[in-house]
């Protein structure tokens, strides 16, 4: 039988992530003005806050880039709005989302305050500005974080990597790094209540909130040079790496469209 955690538990869960969530909107109204190092700080302890209410274990597997690396852009599966929280956790940075985002009660207020960079889906040309803008935070030594399958998968199959977002990467000579993200349940086995498929915000949460424990296991494969090579050569083994690290099949049946961040 699946294990599932009490009520009174999923309550005092519920109470504590309320409670977190406010400190993160008191927390985000002088964040901007912080130091670089203050930020990174602060958005990472918020982040692992997130993952210990929610009895969530992370361990990453190979090497995350040293502090002193400039131009870093991880290139991700996505499976759940929780990918965002463990990225952050590890390596404090910044995202791409739909522009709807920004109008949501909370979470769009959050996002904005952390400098995420938000991308207008129904404008094509919009792509070119979002290059521009990820190309100008990479400069600054900020590291960003794009999920090119345009929709999150339910952990067991990847989606299509789409390479519109990684020209940033070949205008700036940024280092890519491939990142494999998989949940896991209480047992050991793939956790199919982790992924943020065809459901809400709240029933997703739910779900997770009934899960004893969870385990999510980044893998950080090594660095992608991206000199010498167009986007849709570093789509393609961004995939490759990350399909291999899960023991998947690469997705190449959808022609090449935008990339965007499906909204968490």
């Amino acid at each position: 039988m699946k294990k599932t955690t009490s009520r009174l538990i999923r309550v005092i869960r519920v109470t504590r992530l309320l409670l977190h969530v406010i400190s993160g909107i008191i927390q985000s109204i002088p964040y901007p003005y912080f130091s670089q190092p203050t930020q990174h700080y602060m958005m990472k302890s918020w982040a692992a806050g997130i993952l210990k209410i929610l009895n969530i274990k992370m361990h990453y597997t190979g090497q995350l880039p040293s502090a002193d690396t400039q131009r870093v852009l991880f290139v991700a599966n996505h499976v759940s709005w929780l990918d965002i929280c463990l990225l952050m956790a590890a390596s404090p940075t910044q995202f791409v989302a739909k522009s709807e985002i920004r109008s949501w009660p909370v979470i769009g207020f959050l996002c904005k305050r952390v400098g995420t960079l938000f991308i207008e889906r129904a404008k094509r040309s919009d792509t070119m500005r979002i290059n521009q803008d990820i190309s100008n935070v990479l400069t600054t030594g900020e590291r960003v974080c794009i999920f090119p399958e345009g929709a999150t998968s339910d952990g067991v199959q990847i989606h299509h990597f789409h390479a519109s977002l990684l020209q940033s990467a070949v205008n700036t000579h940024a280092f890519l790094y491939p990142v494999a993200i998989r949940y896991l349940d209480s047992t050991g086995n793939l956790c199919s209540d982790a992924a943020y498929t065809d459901t809400s915000i709240l029933v997703s949460l739910r779900k997770i909130l009934k899960q004893p424990s969870l385990e999510a296991v980044l893998n950080f494969n090594n660095a992608i040079l991206c000199e010498g090579k167009n986007r849709r050569e570093l789509a393609r083994l961004c995939e490759q790496v990350v399909t291999s690290s899960l023991s998947l099949s690469p997705y190449h049946k959808e022609a090449e469209k935008p990339s965007y961040l499906p909204g968490a």
